[in-house]
């Protein structure tokens, strides 16, 4: 399933999540495409494959307890991941918040996160790994600890070299190199 599976996320990223035209990235670049992830976490085969895989790539990994990332891009991948590792190998989702609630819980992470666990972060996209960073420090802020940060697409501009000074591998089922634009 897992060459199959990859080549199909491959092709529904490609026809439903790959735009073309001037974008400006969160990272403040422009680009002549952008990866519009919530295409392919909504469609219900592309959300089952992007679980099915990262549960695969991490399934033998015991260092970790919990699954998630910043709102919004994280949330349908936390919830998949999640849902596809019942029963073999549960995982606790949960997301970061861009700002902490003003009522209720007031909370910044929200979900099943348990302060001081070690957790994968989770991203629909990355490009220079800042976005991730801010989901890693409030976790760090919480006592919790990230060592790995899984995205589904790589832009291959400069997110692993960054994240790695921050001493968090960077693993990616895609890279920009995957997809002919």
């Amino acid at each position: 399933m897992a060459h199959d599976g990859k080549n199909r996320l491959r092709d529904i990223i490609a026809d439903k999540s790959l735009l073309k035209g001037n974008f400006t990235l969160a990272s403040g670049v422009a680009s002549g495409y952008f990866f519009d992830m919530k295409k392919t976490m909504f469609d219900p085969e592309g959300a089952s494959l992007v679980g099915e895989l990262i549960v695969d790539l991490v399934k033998d990994d015991k260092s970790f307890t919990g699954i998630g990332g910043l709102e919004m891009g994280a949330v349908p991948i936390a919830v998949s991941v999640a849902m596809k590792s019942w029963p073999a190998r549960p995982l606790n989702a949960f997301f970061v918040r861009k700002e902490a609630k003003d009522h209720g819980t007031k909370q910044l992470i929200d979900g099943n996160f348990t302060a001081g666990s070690t957790v994968i972060v989770l991203e629909d996209v990355t490009t220079t790994g800042g976005s991730a960073m801010k989901a890693v420090k409030a976790i760090r802020e919480q006592g919790g600890t990230v060592k790995k940060i899984v995205t589904i697409v790589d832009r291959l501009e400069g997110a692993r070299d960054n994240l790695r000074k921050e001493g968090i591998e960077l693993v990616a089922l895609f890279t920009n190199d995957d997809f002919a634009r």
